[in-house]
């Protein structure tokens, strides 16, 4: 099962980026969060512009020589193909750069040998395994701030299926979780990654054999996975959305509903406004429910107008002994204030609202929302039965039975905090772990360009 939120395939926008590249294997192995040699970021060289005037090269082409100029060339091909005088024009202005899907970023042998790179590029990785998915991104430093996604994973596992009802991590739900992560091991380790942090969260941390499902990873897949706490996953969360909060902007709350649980932070931007957005967090919390365990407490395929409300309100209990909940009151009347979802949840009800023949990332992510239109498209996916929502090309068989719960999380926060914006975002904990280690690793102080 593939789940349609890639963190791939969109225009750079502040920390993520459309820009997907296949990566040249290598050889070298890959090793957890140890520093590594470099490596350029699409494994190709010599593709560097030519300074001045581009020199002529001389070629052997069934026995007459041609002079042909450096940029005429195909960036993938050096040579024609036989029996073929010359590339075609189109051919010939050809970018060097694909884009590709993420299912098409498979390992490559080298075509010929090319030179090395002007530039190399130090690559990052951050792998985040949730209740309901295993999400891989792969990225390079850009401009400052800002990253280019060279490669990505995401694969839904519903790692936490049962969970609620048994306490433990059931083994086809452990198997469909390592079988993802051996594809992500692989990915790791045809790269030479700088560092990277894998990170597993609700349904490793409150599995009572959640720490044994860890050592059978490390030992089946060769990853080392971290399971964080409920305070470092809202911090993520709200790192990786920082540029999606417009600099007039005085306050946010910024919610990200997951399979196990969901994090809500209250953002106060009122005063001076700091480079990272996690330093302005006034208050958070961690629900100790999601899309999977809630529906499974509910039910996820039949689910009545009665039973909606039933969800609706249970959240709304959980919220009402969150003691921080009005720390941001004195905001909430701003037209400088709304919120801001990270999650499966809005990014369907963003792909729903846009009548999407298929989900487009890049159409998504960052796309407001006002009042009225979230609240039409909560009624018509309430009005819609499974085979309806199944049928729907933004929902899908995958998210048909979850959706529904997701829209319950997102009804009982609006009511907390009622906001006549809301703004979507398709990126979260990859990016947030992206945006961090990439800071914390200085490549972008020297000239704001990504170089190390």
């Amino acid at each position: 099962m593939e789940d349609h939120d890639t963190g791939a395939g969109a225009p750079e926008v502040g920390v993520s980026s459309a820009s997907q590249r296949s990566a040249d294997p290598g050889n070298a192995s890959w090793q957890q969060r140890r520093p590594t040699e470099l490596r350029s970021a699409d494994g190709q060289a010599g593709d560097a512009p030519h300074k001045g005037k581009p020199k002529k090269r001389r070629k052997r082409r069934r026995g007459r020589k041609v002079f042909a100029r450096d940029e005429a060339r195909p960036a993938e091909n050096r040579s024609p193909a036989p029996g073929k005088t010359g590339a075609p024009a189109a051919e010939a202005h050809r970018p060097a750069e694909a884009v590709v899907s993420p299912a098409a970023l498979v390992p490559r042998p080298e075509q010929g040998a090319r030179r090395p790179p002007v530039h190399e590029l130090p690559v990052f990785a951050a792998l985040d395994l949730g209740t309901n998915n295993c999400r891989l991104l792969v990225a390079v430093p850009t401009r400052h701030g800002q990253f280019r996604v060279i490669d990505a994973f995401s694969r839904i596992v519903r790692l936490g299926e049962g969970l609620t009802a048994n306490g433990r991590l059931g083994q086809p739900a452990m198997d469909r979780a390592v079988e993802a992560l051996k594809i992500c091991g692989d990915k790791l380790r045809n790269r030479k990654i700088r560092k990277a942090r894998l990170i597993a969260t609700e349904a490793c941390r409150t599995a009572e054999n959640g720490v044994e499902f860890i050592d059978r990873v490390e030992r089946e897949a060769g990853l080392k996975l971290e399971i964080i706490d409920r305070q470092t996953e809202a911090r993520l969360a709200v790192s990786g959305c920082g540029s999606l909060v417009e600099r007039d902007t005085q306050g946010v709350v910024l919610f990200d509903i997951g399979g196990g649980s969901s994090e809500i932070a209250l953002i106060d931007l009122a005063g001076r406004r700091s480079p990272r957005l996690a330093n302005h967090i006034v208050s958070w919390t961690s629900l100790p429910v999601g899309v999977v365990s809630l529906a499974e407490r509910f039910g996820g395929r039949t689910v009545t107008r009665e039973i909606f409300a039933a969800m609706v309100d249970d959240v709304a209990g959980r919220l009402a002994s969150f003691d921080g909940r009005d720390r941001l009151n004195h905001l909430k009347a701003s037209p400088n204030f709304h919120l801001l979802g990270t999650s499966g949840t809005v990014t369907t009800l963003a792909g729903v609202h846009l009548e999407l023949e298929r989900y487009d990332r890049r159409r998504v992510d960052g796309l407001w929302m006002d009042r009225d239109s979230v609240d039409r498209m909560v009624e018509r996916l309430v009005g819609w039965d499974f085979q309806q929502r199944c049928a729907n090309p933004c929902i899908g068989a995958d998210r048909a039975d979850l959706v529904l719960a997701g829209c319950a999380i997102l009804e009982a926060i609006r009511a907390v905090w009622p906001s006549e914006r809301l703004r979507v975002a398709d990126r979260g904990l990859r990016e947030g772990i992206l945006s961090e280690l990439m800071a914390d690793d200085g490549v972008w102080r020297n000239d704001g360009r990504g170089r190390a």
